[in-house]
C-alpha cells in the first residue's frame, strides 16, 4: 500500500508500544556468538567490515544502538548478536510490521524525538527523504547495481524475487505452466489459486513487460478463469501453499517459499517471466542519537557475514559472492527478465490502486 502520511498515522499510535529487545535475549547457544557463562561479553572479533577504530568511534556513542525492523525475532536476533559480538555495542531490537513501523517513525519525527538509529524493512524507500540520512557505505560497492538507492537515503540488504509457488502434493511440476498466458488457462485451478493484494511490484512488472492492455488482459483472464482469493500476508499465503489449502500462489516472494520449504512445507516456486524485484532496506534516522554506530550497523548488514547468515531462513542476498541456499535459488530464474522496482510514496499509491482494481473478483 502506498504510505501517506495520514494513512501511516491511521495504523495506530498503539504500535508505539513496541518493546526493546536486546539482541542477546534468548540465543545463549547460538554458535560462536553465546555469550560467556559469567554474562560478560567476549572481546570483539576481527572483522572485514569495520576497523578497531571506528568500533572504537561508535562504542563511543554510549555503546549502544537502537534498530526498528519487521524481520521476525528468530532471524533479526542472531543476526544482531553477530553484531553485538563483533563489536561489544547492545543492540536494542524493535520488531513490528512496516504499518506500525511506519506510523511510528512519523509520529516520532513529529515530536522530534530521537528514538532510533536504523531501521531495516521493506518500506524504507517510502518514508519522506528528509527524515532519513546520507548513506555512505563502503561495503555498498560489493551489493548489486539496483540495491543502492541512487539519492544515497537507502541500501538494499535482502532480495524480494517474486514468482508463483505451488504445492507439490497437488500440483504436478511437470505441469507447470510456462508463460502467464497459459496461466490464465488452467480452469482445473480455479479456486484454488490465492494472491496477496498488495502486489503493486509484479503488477508494475507486467505492465512493463507485456504493455498496459496485454497486461491488463492477462491479468482479467486470470482474475476470471481462476478466481484467485486475495489474501493479506505473504508469510500466511507461503505458508498455507505450504500445507495445501491454496494450491498455487500466483506471486509471492520466492524467500519466503524457501523458507517454507525448508522447513518441510510441501512447497516450491518457479519462475515467470516477468520476475518483480524490490527490496528489503536499511535507513538511518537523520536524528539518530547514534549516528556513527548506525553507520556501522548497516555497514554490517552489507558484508559478506550478515549476507551469509540472512540465507540461513531463505532470504536472498544482494552480494553475488553469497551463495543463496538453496545454492541454485536465483539460477533458477534462468533467462526470465528481472524487473527492479523502487516505488516512491506515489509510485505506491498510483499502483496499488491499479493492483486492487484488477485483481477484484469478476
Amino acid at each position: 500500500m502506498g504510505w501517506r502520511r495520514r494513512d501511516i498515522l491511521r495504523a495506530g499510535a498503539a504500535s508505539l508500544a513496541g518493546a526493546s529487545v536486546p539482541a542477546s535475549f534468548g540465543f545463549s547457544g547460538f554458535g560462536a556468538l553465546a555469550q560467556e557463562a559469567n554474562g560478560v561479553r567476549a572481546a570483539p572479533k576481527s572483522v572485514s567490515w569495520a576497523t578497531p577504530a571506528t568500533i572504537a568511534s561508535a562504542k563511543a556513542e554510549r555503546g549502544e544502538i537502537i534498530i526498528y525492523g519487521s524481520m521476525n525475532e528468530q532471524e533479526a536476533l542472531p543476526l544482531w548478536k553477530e553484531f553485538e559480538a563483533a563489536t561489544g555495542i547492545v543492540v536494542r531490537y524493535v520488531r513490528s510490521s512496516d504499518t506500525g513501523l511506519m506510523s511510528r517513525i512519523v509520529l516520532e519525527a513529529r515530536a522530534q524525538q530521537r528514538a532510533w538509529d536504523l531501521v531495516v524493512t521493506t518500506a524504507v524507500s517510502k518514508l519522506p527523504s528528509e527524515f532519513l540520512a546520507p548513506l555512505d557505505l563502503p561495503e555498498a560497492k560489493n551489493v548489486m547495481k539496483d540495491a543502492v538507492d541512487p539519492k544515497g537515503k537507502w541500501c538494499g540488504v535482502y532480495a524480494n524475487y517474486n514468482t508463483p509457488a505451488y504445492n507439490t502434493k497437488f500440483v504436478d511440476k511437470a505441469f507447470l505452466p510456462k508463460t502467464f498466458e497459459e496461466f490464465a488457462s488452467r480452469k482445473d485451478w480455479a479456486g484454488k489459486v490465492a494472491i496477496d493484494g498488495n502486489d503493486s511490484q509484479w503488477v508494475y512488472a507486467m505492465f512493463e513487460h507485456y504493455g498496459e492492455q496485454r497486461a491488463r488482459q492477462i491479468i482479467g483472464e486470470i482474475v476470471t478463469n481462476l478466481k484467485p482469493t486475495v489474501v493479506d500476508g505473504h508469510l500466511a499465503l507461503a505458508r498455507s501453499v505450504g500445507l495445501g489449502e491454496y494450491w498455487v500462489a500466483l506471486n509471492n516472494y520466492t524467500n519466503l517459499t524457501i523458507n517454507v520449504m525448508l522447513k518441510g512445507g510441501e512447497t516450491d516456486y518457479w519462475a515467470l517471466q516477468p520476475i518483480a524485484l524490490f527490496f528489503g532496506q536499511a535507513g538511518i534516522n537523520v536524528r539518530a542519537p547514534h549516528p556513527k554506530t548506525a553507520l556501522l550497523a548497516a555497514n554490517f548488514l552489507l558484508s559478506k557475514e550478515a549476507q551469509t547468515l540472512l540465507t540461513i531462513a531463505g532470504r536472498l542476498p544482494v552480494r553475488a559472492d553469497v551463495l543463496p541456499n538453496p545454492a541454485d535459488a536465483v539460477k533458477r530464474f534462468g533467462a526470465n527478465k528481472i524487473i527492479a522496482t523502487n516505488f516512491t510514496p506515489d509510485d505506491e499509491k498510483k499502483w496499488q490502486r491499479i493492483t486492487t482494481d484488477l485483481l477484484r473478483p469478476r
